[in-house]
């Protein structure tokens, strides 16, 4: 079938659409902050077929692109063995289990059938970050697990709704393994809610324009979404292009881990090997393949904005298996850190190969730590426990045309940290300070962006610290000459005394008393150039506003 143009254009915008109001709904509806302000979610549309991604929200995390694509074939292929009871309509399956396309423990997927005529069209999934999912640690990052049963609640693929109902056994099973578990609810009826809202709206635009123009024109994107790609890529000359990105550590073996990249680029296509990575780790920061995949699509998705999400975008490439690896982890190896922290170092060495051959395209490295942060305790004031989860931002990388962001978003996704005001309003917790990281920005003709300062005080009863941050041991790198940014710092102040972690921003289970304050400074980004070539306004404005008040 030929589609015209802007038929084509309007599909492709409906489909945009569904997705942009699933996400919507969902964070509209969920009671956790780290949804409903935080954003960190995302849906998505995929294939009845291979559970390829057909289409995304716009304000959904990046890193969820590929896990759910892969999930969702995961769940096609267990159905279709018979290891996953067959769906049925209305029938909404809950998994979280990191190995069957996943992330950590903490990112809970949903994904419902979408019926027409008797078959299944697609699939509708989404992913949410509890902010509790059991385990050893309030929160579910515990820096120190070796095996991820110490991580929480692992669940394979299971029918959470049937025929519209929930199941209230396997959600009592669910709440009996959760800290907090009457606060869950919320978010399980928003998530399940999003993808109701979903179905609705994918069938009206199906009714419109009927399920053979919009099957075609589902298979002429995911075309397109590949030739662009492909011709994006023509701009990168043949040739392999090296880098190595460092984890400060694994949280149990106080070394730094390493991914090593070569990216190949030949015949129009990029192969990614990670051959001479480090291998397994003891502690969390191991990561599935699911999410290694997904880390190399979205750094590619941050170099070339312009190419649509869709399947057909990866197609043009290829990420060796990289067996033996930390980044190619099996149960029970711990993952916890896996898709907020070291997927962010994936992505970063990616920016520091391509940065090579396309400088006036990638930035120096960005922060690259969601900077998460657990603290769970019980609230005497209002008579019940709690679990916070914080998430920070850092600097941006430089690039060729300006200075990099301050204070942006993480790597892996446009959720933001959750306004100090809502924070103080649910927890015990007063922000002492939370300001810009001045000074943290590495230098370069185009310095790197700030980080985050800021320091949260607990204001009664007690509680439990918990970090899985990175980017302690070394900042963000600088590209073509430029500096790196400042490392995180992590202190705690105990009793007026200051402590900081052996592994720098990884540690559990720090006990909190009132007065306690933990205090935070999240890495600035890389500088771009060399910084003889910054233009003098520039450096007179950066210290005329106190920017650095060191600089050399």
């Amino acid at each position: 079938m030929t589609i015209d143009p802007i038929t084509l254009s309007v599909i492709g915008a409906g489909l945009q659409q569904v997705c942009d109001e699933m996400d919507l709904t969902f964070s509209r509806a969920a009671f956790s902050p780290v949804i409903a302000e935080a954003n960190d979610r995302s849906d998505g549309i995929y294939s009845a077929e291979d559970g390829a991604l057909i289409a995304q929200g716009a304000g959904g995390l990046p890193v969820f692109v590929g896990t759910m694509q892969f999930s969702t074939r995961t769940l096609i292929e267990r159905i279709a063995s018979g290891e996953t009871a067959a769906p049925k309509p209305d029938d909404i399956y809950i998994v979280n289990d990191p190995y069957l396309g996943g992330t950590h423990l903490m990112d809970v997927r949903f994904a419902k059938p979408v019926y027409r005529n008797g078959d299944i069209f697609c699939w509708l999934s989404n992913t949410g970050h509890w902010p509790d999912i059991g385990g050893s640690v309030p929160g579910g990052f515990s820096a120190s697990a070796t095996a991820v049963e110490q991580e929480g609640l692992r669940l394979p693929p299971v029918k959470l709704f049937k025929r519209g109902e929930m199941d209230r056994e396997i959600y009592a099973i669910i709440c009996s393994n959760i800290r907090v578990a009457e606060q869950r609810i919320g978010d399980v009826q928003a998530q399940a809610s999003a993808l109701r809202v979903g179905e609705e709206r994918l069938g009206q635009l199906l009714d419109r324009y009927g399920d053979d123009t919009v099957r075609a024109a589902i298979a002429e994107l995911r075309t397109r979404a590949a030739q662009q790609m492909r011709a994006r890529i023509t701009d990168i000359p043949d040739g392999t292009y090296r880098s190595q990105a460092i984890v400060d550590s694994d949280g149990v073996v106080n070394e730094p881990l390493e991914i090593n990249l070569a990216v190949t680029k030949a015949h129009g296509e990029l192969t990614f090997d990670f051959a001479g990575s480090s291998p397994p780790c003891a502690g969390p920061m191991n990561s599935v393949l699911a999410t290694t995949l997904s880390s190399v699509y979205l750094a590619m998705r941050h170099i070339f904005p312009d190419v649509p999400m869709s399947a057909g975008a990866f197609e043009p490439l290829t990420v060796i298996t990289p067996t033996g690896t930390f980044l190619d982890a099996h149960y029970p190896r711990p993952v916890s850190g896996c898709a907020a922290e070291v997927s962010q170092r994936i992505a970063e060495a990616v920016f520091a190969a391509l940065v090579q051959p396309l400088p006036d395209r990638v930035t120096a490295a960005p922060a690259g730590t969601s900077g998460n942060f657990g603290l769970g305790g019980y609230d005497p004031e209002r008579g019940r426990s709690y679990v916070m989860y914080q998430l920070s931002g850092g600097g941006y990388g430089g690039n060729a045309d300006h200075d990099g962001l301050s204070n942006g978003c993480s790597t892996i996704g446009i959720s933001k940290a959750p306004p100090v005001e809502i924070m103080e309003q649910q927890f015990p917790v007063l922000y002492r300070r939370y300001a810009l990281r001045e000074g943290s920005g590495g230098q370069g003709a185009h310095r790197g962006g700030f980080g985050l300062h800021y320091e949260l005080e607990l204001r009664r009863g007690e509680a439990r610290a918990s970090f899985v941050m990175d980017h302690g041991r070394v900042g963000p790198q600088g590209a073509l000459g430029g500096a790196d940014g400042a490392p995180n710092e992590v202190t705690v102040w105990r009793d007026g005394a200051a402590y900081t972690p052996e592994h720098l921003s990884k540690e559990q289970d720090i006990p909190l008393k009132a007065g306690d304050r933990v205090e935070v400074k999240t890495p600035g980004g890389g500088g771009y150039g060399d910084p003889a070539n910054r233009d003098p306004a520039a450096i007179e404005r950066d210290e005329r506003l106190g920017y650095y008040t060191n600089r050399p």
